[in-house]
């Protein structure tokens, strides 16, 4: 008997590895969501800013492109960070919702739209009373009921798409921007012989937003050897230009041509929105047989100084008979 494992795909333009919000209305060439009042691509999100305890009402437009009607499921989303890259992503409507994506209520939660027309559908927002002050993303997306099958084998896939308008929430209250550099690690890709081929090394650190607005940070990295000599100094690409409230996301950096001798430190620099934080690691630069040679001896040399040393304590062997 086959099995059938249905995936929900959320449209490339609700991923947007990373890269700022674009001055277009979210849409896969299909169908468009975006909203009301507005023509296509004027008005591409929601920004919205409303006090804890209080609600408002929206329109959000769905437009379908092609030649035959069209069906949704329409939901609010809470926004989040991929663990890939830190692009912007929402929840799928199976996954709880905490923020934005439960406070969004569309009025019907299933539209068919005619060929090549639009609908309107209005929703409200109602913000509790206990809300955290800050930024609280989300979208408001519309679901293909649509399954598109896929795969081959004894494991039949189904591949669904969705389309969603982001909605930039703020709940009125205290802002507090802050930001943390955590858990450094340098991995080393070491020669084994000195001097033989190049190295490199991989700088690991994970970037998290501690505070309750959404940051755009920079991170800069600056590496030190003996005597305080700087070998390496950059800005890093591949940061998020979006890093969501309470996120952390893990990232990377090559340093090709890192010291295959040397002893420092690499410092990371974060800084956004006034706010400024700094993570350090050491690192030890040794080629493989450099390295080996090195446990070797170490071991052996101090094995030899508490021989000679307990020699020492124990005083010159006396002969028998000797006074």
């Amino acid at each position: 008997m086959r099995s059938k494992l249905y995936v929900l795909l959320l449209s490339a333009l609700l991923v947007l590895a990373g890269a700022a919000p674009q001055a277009a209305a979210a849409e896969n060439g299909e169908w468009a969501v975006y909203p009301a009042a507005a023509k296509l691509g004027s008005r591409p999100y929601f920004y919205l800013s409303v006090d804890p305890g209080t609600s408002l009402t929206d329109r959000v437009t769905v437009t379908n492109k092609t030649a035959a009607p069209l069906t949704f499921r329409l939901y609010g989303a809470d926004a989040y960070n991929t663990d890939r890259d830190g692009g912007f992503a929402v929840r799928t409507q199976q996954e709880k919702q905490t923020g934005a994506g439960a406070w969004i209520k569309p009025q019907r939660t299933r539209v068919t739209v005619p060929a090549r027309s639009a609908v309107t559908v209005p929703y409200t927002l109602t913000v509790p009373a206990d809300a955290d002050p800050g930024d609280h993303p989300g979208a408001l997306v519309a679901l293909d009921e649509r399954i598109s099958p896929s795969g081959k084998g004894s494991v039949a896939m189904g591949v669904q798409r969705a389309v969603g308008a982001r909605v930039y929430l703020r709940v009125n209250g205290p802002t507090v921007p802050a930001l943390a550099v955590e858990d450094i690690t340098l991995a080393q890709d070491r020669p084994l012989v000195p001097g033989v081929g190049g190295s490199s090394a991989v700088v690991s650190y994970t970037l998290h937003n501690r505070g309750n607005v959404t940051l755009n940070p920079k991170v800069a990295l600056k590496a030190e050897g003996l005597f305080g000599r700087t070998l390496l100094a950059r800005d890093l690409g591949g940061v998020p230009s979006e890093l969501l409230p309470r996120q952390k996301i893990r990232l990377t950096e090559r340093w090709s041509g890192s010291p295959q001798f040397d002893w420092g430190d690499v410092t990371l620099t974060a800084s956004a929105k006034g706010v400024k934080e700094t993570g350090t690691v050491s690192f030890l630069a040794l080629p493989w047989l450099a390295a080996g040679i090195l446990l070797v001896a170490v071991p052996t040399g101090f094995l030899g100084l508490r021989m000679r040393r307990r020699r020492a304590l124990s005083g010159p062997e006396t002969v028998p008979g000797e006074a």
